[in-house]
């Protein structure tokens, strides 16, 4: 059959390995201890079916909207599917945001159903009964006293209406939205953006075409399924038949890689960072041979280029350098990892080399939840890799630079817009169809390529008060190369003469550092102001400032103890700045690294 809906593609799964297993997740046995529990295709059909008759009975039809609000579980997908067959348009959310923020989208959206995850997710929702008018109750995917439980009430159920949910099935289009997602933003009210059905159908088509997804192969699951990002990932793998295995929580990745040692998995850079953060501190506590070697085959693995062949010498140092220190590396992330895709944020290129010398190739792609959301991606391939860029535009996708050197984009994967807010719609999809994303790019030629480099995001740009243009993020994503820096942000601005840096210390190495040093790191806050620390981030802050123009070099700087969270609200869900809150916060600091009498450490 033709898939144009996203429910198709069980549909022809089921058609195709009804009893081959799709998903599993730990599941809580009598007596306390966890095992995988198993999902077939038809068992995802069954229970999606079952969630389908349940909202029947509750009385929803087409263009009706819940929410669903948790961690990962195959309940979210059941839910997910069951609603998309009767076109009724799920509203996922992090379970992190703010009461304000979920206030404000249930409002906004027309929420009438809400399922959640667990009691912390209830807690916040259940206030939202009393002031929102539509709202007609409450399912929650763990058995909480008070509410109705999705495995109970699902139980309850015999038999199915399959006559009417095929009914209702085939009276939903390609072009009938499927879900609205609400984007966090930097500043705000989130945003309500619609895709529909042939948005994203669209999108997964053109990376199973570029990406070598295998049929029967494993992938582990722990990136939020409310993001477009790994909502798309899990389609993909529905279409290609790809075994998805759900991780218990953040916590457990590393275990759950032994346990499902996957073939693939989608992440963000800063795990990939951890990773390697923790190799590191390994290395470093290594003595005499060992110690030697380990870092002899970090330097041989940050020479390596991509596509290059480098000599019958240096193949004969990696092949000794992967016998003796990489294969820890893969053991780490399940023993037979082929590709992993990250993006949401720039991965540092020293460490795509690191990782691809290790036989793991790090495949960074960009998106928007706009555009459904994979833009371009670099391929598994060498030559068909760019480290330091985000790949090729995928097929049936345009990509160009406007005359400020913003990208748009243009495709069956831009979404229908913005719900309620067709101003905003305009504001960045014109009248040609083009959408503008706001980063500003450039074309980097590669192996007779051209792949698409990001600069900056276009509102993120200032100018010095010499009339010099800073771009933060070029300057934030190299400063992190440093492994002592974890975050940073680079504030200035008109009428300041220089730029200067807030920092995050990576608190794991500036341990381990402190300890070789016989420098008491118990308490952070006294540590950040040890001169020897001072004089440690100078240096790295100096050898990074070689790499930029004297006008985007940073002149202070002021180390904090305490990394920025999404909890916090100094990061939004996928991770990035919020630079106007941050300010905000820290207005103080940043006076300070602007007043005359201040000496450049801070």
């Amino acid at each position: 059959m033709e898939v144009k809906r996203l429910f198709d593609f069980l549909t022809v799964q089921v058609e195709r390995q009804s009893q081959a297993v799709f998903l599993s997740a730990k599941d809580v046995q009598a007596d306390g201890s966890k095992s995988w529990k198993d999902y077939t295709y038809q068992d995802v059909q069954t229970l999606s079916d079952k969630v389908s008759q349940l909202l029947l009975h509750a009385g929803l039809q087409k263009g009706d909207k819940i929410a669903i609000i948790s961690a990962n579980r195959p309940e979210w997908n059941f839910t997910d599917i069951g609603s998309q067959q009767l076109g009724i348009i799920n509203v996922p959310m992090y379970p992190s945001i703010s009461e304000d923020d979920y206030a404000f989208i249930f409002k906004d959206a027309g929420i009438q159903f809400a399922f959640v995850g667990d009691a912390a997710i209830l807690k916040k929702v259940q206030p939202l009964r009393d002031k929102i008018s539509g709202l007609k109750g409450i399912i929650s995917f763990d058995k909480i006293a008070g509410v109705p439980c999705l495995k109970e009430e699902l139980d309850k159920i015999e038999t199915v209406d399959t006559a009417r949910i095929s009914l209702a099935k085939n009276a939903v289009e390609d072009e009938d939205i499927a879900t609205i997602i609400y984007t966090s933003g930097t500043t705000g009210n989130p945003k309500g953006v619609m895709l529909t059905h042939a948005n994203i159908v669209s999108n997964l088509t053109a990376v199973s075409q570029v990406l070598p997804f295998l049929e029967g192969e494993r992938s582990l699951s722990f990136l939020p399924l409310c993001h477009s990002f790994e909502r798309a990932v899990f389609f993909a793998y529905l279409m290609l038949g790809i075994h998805v295995y759900y991780a218990e929580s953040l916590d457990t990745i590393a275990e759950n890689l032994k346990e499902v040692q996957p073939y693939c998995f989608t992440t963000v850079p800063r795990l990939l960072e951890k990773v390697y953060e923790k190799i590191l501190a390994k290395g470093n506590a290594l003595t005499g041979v060992s110690r030697r070697l380990f870092f002899w085959s970090m330097k041989v693995g940050e020479d390596y280029e991509l596509g290059v062949s480098q000599g019958i010498v240096y193949d004969i140092k990696l092949y000794i350098a992967r016998k003796l220190v990489f294969s820890k590396w893969q053991e780490a992330l399940g023993g037979r990892v082929h590709f992993i895709v990250t993006g949401a944020a720039a991965m540092q290129p020293r460490l795509i080399k690191l990782f691809t010398a290790a036989g793991v190739h790090v495949i960074e792609g960009y998106g928007l939840t706009e555009t459904s959301p994979v833009l371009t991606t670099n391929r598994v391939p060498e030559r068909e890799r760019c480290v330091g860029t985000i790949g090729m535009p995928l097929p049936g996708v345009e990509i160009r630079l406007a005359e400020d050197g913003e990208i748009i984009a243009r495709g069956k994967n831009v979404m229908k817009g913005y719900y309620n807010r067709p101003d905003l719609t305009a504001e960045v999809i014109d009248n040609d169809g083009w959408f503008h994303t706001g980063d500003i790019g450039t074309w980097v030629e590669h192996f007779d390529q051209h792949f698409l480099k990001i600069t900056d995001r276009k509102k993120e740009l200032f100018k010095t008060a010499g009339g010099k243009y800073i771009a933060p993020q070029a300057i934030e994503n190299k400063m992190k190369e440093s492994a002592y820096i974890e975050q940073l942000m680079v504030v200035g601005g008109d009428d300041k003469k220089y730029i200067a840096a807030l920092i995050v210390p990576s608190f794991q190495q500036l341990s381990a550092w402190a300890a070789e040093k016989n420098i008491p790191a118990d308490d952070m806050n006294l540590l950040l102001q040890k001169p020897e620390v001072l004089t440690l981030f100078q240096k790295e802050t100096d050898h990074y400032n070689r790499r930029f123009g004297k006008w985007e070099q940073i002149k202070k700087f002021r180390l904090l103890p305490q990394e920025w969270t999404v909890e916090s609200g100094q990061l939004t869900p996928t991770m990035k700045l919020k630079r106007k809150v941050l300010q905000e916060q820290f207005k103080q600091e940043i006076e300070a690294l602007f007043a005359e009498n201040q000496s450049s450490i801070k």
